[in-house]
């Protein structure tokens, strides 16, 4: 686990305006799926679940919840935010079976950019998956997906089936070989943006031949 423990509460105050009491109190509203005991509405202190964000490792580590004493590993689901403060204002979690398989989202992280021909001569590291979903036991989450940039030219592209995945893990995904990330070449990057401005009509151009002029009035 990631060392993370939340101590909850079952929640009483139910609906938009229990929610609402809820976040008054300093308290962060949830509910807690899964398992034969079903789904139940919990609460959590507010500054606890902000730490816990913080730390990096609440979406994809599994959680140790503690309600009076009694301990129960899960993992946060979703977790929604204020469109306004951004502070968290209702959490998902799901209850986790010892030896359960799980899916979760795993951070990829790209190392030995030196080592890469391409990105030594002026190419850019174009990130198509920043995470990657697997599938593996639930106590055996791995902290990372590691992506080595050794020998890669422009134009070259890392696929799924070139990465060493953890062990015991295996894409969500199957049957398809998608990519991970590309090495583009700068003046593409820098042509593209160009290329589309020149497409478009310049200000104060004259219209085209035909065309009805700006207003359509009859004068």
């Amino acid at each position: 686990m990631a060392g993370i423990v939340l101590n909850v509460e079952k929640r009483d105050a139910l609906g938009t305006g229990g929610a609402r009491a809820t976040r008054n109190k300093g308290l962060v509203p949830g509910v807690l799926y899964g398992g034969a005991r079903g789904s139940i509405p919990i609460e959590i202190n507010a500054k606890d679940v902000e730490t816990a964000i913080r730390s990096g490792k609440f979406l994809s580590h599994l959680v140790e919840l503690n309600h009076q004493g009694e301990k129960q590993p899960v993992i946060p689901r979703d977790i929604q935010f204020h469109p306004v403060t951004s502070q968290p204002v209702h959490v998902d979690l799901y209850r986790v079976e010892p030896g359960a398989e799980i899916a979760i989202d795993v951070v990829v992280h790209f190392r030995n950019h030196d080592a890469s021909p391409g990105l030594k001569r002026g190419g850019v590291l174009n990130v198509v998956r920043h995470t990657i979903k697997l599938k593996c036991q639930a106590e055996k989450i791995p902290e990372e997906i590691v992506v080595d940039l050794t020998g890669l030219e422009i134009g070259d592209s890392v696929h799924i089936s070139s990465i060493k995945l953890p062990e015991g893990t295996r894409p969500v995904i199957s049957g398809r070989n998608f990519t991970v990330c590309t090495v583009a070449g700068r003046k593409a990057e820098e042509e593209a943006p160009a290329a589309a401005a020149a497409a478009a009509p310049a200000e104060g151009a004259a219209p085209a031949e035909g065309a009805a002029p700006a207003g359509g009035g009859n004068g």
